[in-house]
C-alpha cells in the first residue's frame, strides 16, 4: 500500500491515468510505443486550455479499457516543454494533434471541443479504412473513380510489404483510398504467387490531368521509401483552397502561391499545374501551390487591384503582403514562375514593392507598400485559441 502511494506522489501523471502528462524526457518514447496518441498541447495561463482540460479528461475515460498500446490520451505543457511544441509547430493554445505509430498526423484536430466530438474523432481514427477483397469483381465495383486510389495485390497478409502498406494507408487515410486484393488465385496475373513480390499501383482520379495508372517499382519492404512514393502521389503539388480548408492550410506554415480562376476554367488550371510540376517540384516544402475560385475569393483580388474580369490571376500571399505575378501568360516562359517564387524567398519581392525595381545605378526609388495579406485573416480565430505571434513567413 505504501509503495503504491509513493508511486502516485512521484508520478503525478498516474493520478489522471486516462490523460498522461508528457515531457521532453518521455514524449518520443511514448508516441513510439502506442499505435495512437492524442496530445493536448496547452498552456496553464491560456483560458481556452483551462476550458478544454476537463472535457479532454472526460473523453479519455471512455477509452480506459482499450487494449494496451492501442490508444493513449496525453497532454504537454508547451511552456515547460517548448522544444516539443517547436518541433511540431504549435503556435496556438490549445492545439490537439494525433500521433500514429510515432508520426504526427497531417491534420490536427479542429472540430468541436465536446466529449462526444473528441470521442467520435478517436473512434473513427481507430477504424481500419483499408478495403480488403478476395474477389476481383467486388474490388472493381467498390472502386470510386473520383478518388485517388492505391491498389495493392498480395499473396497473403503475412509480409513486411503488407504491413508497410497498412501503416502508410493509415497515415494518408484522409487524402486517398487504399484497397488490397488477396490471393493469386483470386487475382490471376495481378496478385503474386508465394515467394514473389507484391504489386502496388496508383490510380489517379478521373479528375486528374493525366488519369493513367502508375505502378510502384521501388523497394516495397522499406517503409520510408514507400511512404514517400505514396505522399508524392497522394498529396499533389497543386491543391484547391476553399474557405473550408484555408485555416488548415495556413497552419502548414508556408506562404501561398494561388491561381485565382473561374470555377469552370480547366485550361488555366492545367497550364498552372504543368508549370508547377515542371519548374517547382523541389519547392514543395517552401511554398503551397494552390488553385482558388476567383468568383468566391473576390476580396483578395480587390486587394491586388483585380476583379473577376481579370481572371486568371496568380499571386503570392506571404501572410503579411500579397505579390502579383504580372502576366499570367508568362507562366509559359521557362523559368519565369520559378523566378517569382525564388524572389519571394530572397526578399526581392518585398524589397522591390517597398523601393521599386532594384536599381542598376545608385538611384533609390521612392518607397511603396505592397497590398496587405488577406489570407492571414483566415488563420485560427482568437475566439477559440490563444495565438502566438508570428511574422511574415
Amino acid at each position: 500500500m505504501l509503495r503504491w502511494l509513493s508511486l502516485l506522489l512521484f508520478c503525478p501523471a498516474l493520478l489522471n491515468a486516462e490523460v498522461v502528462s508528457l515531457t521532453s524526457q518521455n514524449f518520443e518514447q511514448t508516441i513510439q510505443a502506442n499505435e495512437l496518441v492524442f496530445v493536448n498541447f496547452y498552456a496553464d495561463w491560456c483560458r481556452f486550455s483551462q476550458m478544454l482540460k476537463p472535457i479532454f479528461l472526460e473523453a479519455s475515460e471512455k477509452f480506459k479499457d482499450a487494449a494496451p498500446g492501442k490508444i493513449m490520451w496525453a497532454s504537454v505543457d508547451a511552456d515547460k516543454n517548448n522544444d516539443i511544441a517547436t518541433k511540431y509547430h504549435v503556435n496556438k493554445y490549445p492545439t490537439l494533434k494525433l500521433f500514429r505509430n510515432g508520426e504526427a498526423a497531417k491534420r490536427e484536430y479542429r472540430s468541436s471541443r465536446s466529449v462526444e466530438a473528441l470521442s467520435e474523432f478517436i473512434n473513427k481514427q481507430m477504424e481500419v479504412t483499408v478495403k480488403k477483397f478476395i474477389e476481383k469483381n467486388a474490388l472493381q465495383a467498390a472502386h470510386n473513380p473520383e478518388k485517388n486510389t492505391f491498389i495493392g495485390y498480395f499473396h497473403d497478409e503475412n509480409s513486411v510489404e503488407y504491413k508497410n502498406l497498412m501503416n502508410v494507408a493509415m497515415f494518408y487515410r484522409d487524402e486517398c483510398e487504399f484497397m488490397v486484393g488477396i490471393g493469386d488465385l483470386n487475382f490471376p496475373g495481378e496478385a503474386p504467387a508465394a515467394g514473389q513480390p507484391p504489386k502496388l499501383v496508383f490510380q489517379p482520379s478521373n479528375k486528374a490531368v493525366n488519369p493513367a495508372q502508375i505502378p510502384f517499382s521501388g523497394d516495397f519492404a522499406t517503409y520510408e521509401y514507400l511512404k514517400q512514393w505514396v505522399a508524392d502521389k497522394c498529396v499533389p503539388l497543386v491543391r484547391e483552397i476553399t474557405f473550408q480548408n484555408a485555416e488548415e492550410l495556413t497552419e502548414e506554415g508556408l506562404p501561398f502561391m494561388i491561381l485565382f480562376k473561374k470555377s469552370d476554367d480547366k485550361v488555366s488550371e492545367k497550364i498552372f499545374t504543368d508549370a508547377i510540376v515542371r519548374e517547382l517540384p523541389d519547392q514543395r516544402k517552401a511554398i503551397n501551390c494552390l488553385v482558388g475560385d476567383g468568383t468566391i475569393f473576390k476580396h483578395p483580388l480587390s486587394h491586388l487591384g483585380k476583379s473577376e474580369s481579370d481572371l486568371p490571376v496568380i499571386a503570392i500571399d506571404s501572410f503579411r503582403h500579397m505579390y502579383l505575378f504580372k502576366n499570367f501568360e508568362d507562366v509559359n516562359v521557362p523559368g519565369k514562375l520559378r523566378e517569382f517564387v525564388l524572389d519571394l524567398h530572397s526578399g526581392k519581392l518585398h524589397r522591390e514593392f517597398h523601393h521599386g525595381p532594384d536599381p542598376v545605378t545608385g538611384n533609390q526609388a521612392p518607397d511603396t507598400e505592397p497590398p496587405p495579406s488577406t489570407f492571414e485573416k483566415l488563420k485560427p480565430a482568437s475566439s477559440r485559441y490563444t495565438i502566438l505571434d508570428k511574422t511574415e513567413l
